[in-house]
This record gives C-alpha cells, sequence and structure tokens, in this order.
C-alpha cells in the first residue's frame, strides 16, 4: 500500500519560511518522479515544484522560482520543499504526488499515480 505523508505546513507571516515534509513508502521511491503540488480555494490544483528520481532534473512554476526548492533524500524516502519568502498568495494546501516513470517531470496532474492527503499552508500579510 503506497502512502504519501506530507507534513510541515502551518501559518507564517509573509516574508517567512516553511520546509514541508513528504515520507514515501510503499512504492520504489528511488524510481519515481516526485511533484509538489498546490490548490487555494476555487482554483484548480497546479503544480509548484517537480524533481526527477536522481533530482537532476527539476521544474519550478514562475511563481515560485527563486524561492522555493525541491530537494530529495533517496535513503530516506522523503522529498522536501524548501519555501522562503513567502507570500500571501502561496496560501494553499500543497500536496506531495508519485509519479512511476523516473526520467522526466511532468507538469501534468493527470500523470502522476499517488498523491498525499495534503497540508495546510496559510501566510499572513
Amino acid at each position: 500500500q503506497v502512502q504519501l505523508v506530507e507534513s510541515g505546513g502551518g501559518l507564517v507571516q509573509a516574508g517567512g519560511s516553511l520546509r514541508l515534509s513528504c515520507a514515501a513508502s510503499g512504492l520504489s521511491f528511488s524510481r519515481s518522479t516526485m511533484g509538489w503540488f498546490r490548490q487555494a480555494p476555487g482554483k484548480e490544483r497546479e503544480i509548484v515544484a517537480g524533481i526527477n528520481w536522481s533530482g537532476g532534473t527539476t521544474y519550478y512554476v514562475d511563481t515560485v522560482k527563486g524561492r522555493f526548492t525541491i530537494s530529495r533524500d533517496n535513503a530516506k524516502n522523503v522529498v522536501y520543499l524548501q519555501m522562503n519568502i513567502l507570500k500571501p498568495e502561496d496560501t494553499a494546501v500543497y500536496y506531495c504526488a508519485a509519479d512511476s516513470q523516473f526520467l522526466y517531470v511532468s507538469r501534468d496532474r493527470r500523470e502522476y499515480d499517488y498523491w498525499g492527503q495534503g497540508t495546510q499552508v496559510t501566510v499572513s500579510s
């Protein structure tokens, strides 16, 4: 049984930082592309960042480039999202997702096979 468990969300003031973690089990983590998505109220779920199996390929949506960093530890089966200089518009539920193909980073949420339950990130102005 595949499980993705996010942690690290919370309430932070604008300009602050948070680090999200996603612990994976029940899948071949080192052979999976991992992504972080977010969904704000009334909006569609969008990809924030993604990382291929080795960490050699990453993707960031334009709105977070230079502020967020995705990384992974294949020995621990964990993927991270370091979020700096947070803005109120970053407020959303953040989801971790796993794509069974491992070579490239897909931006299409339909290509991700497994999802976590999400963690709330709220940025106050």
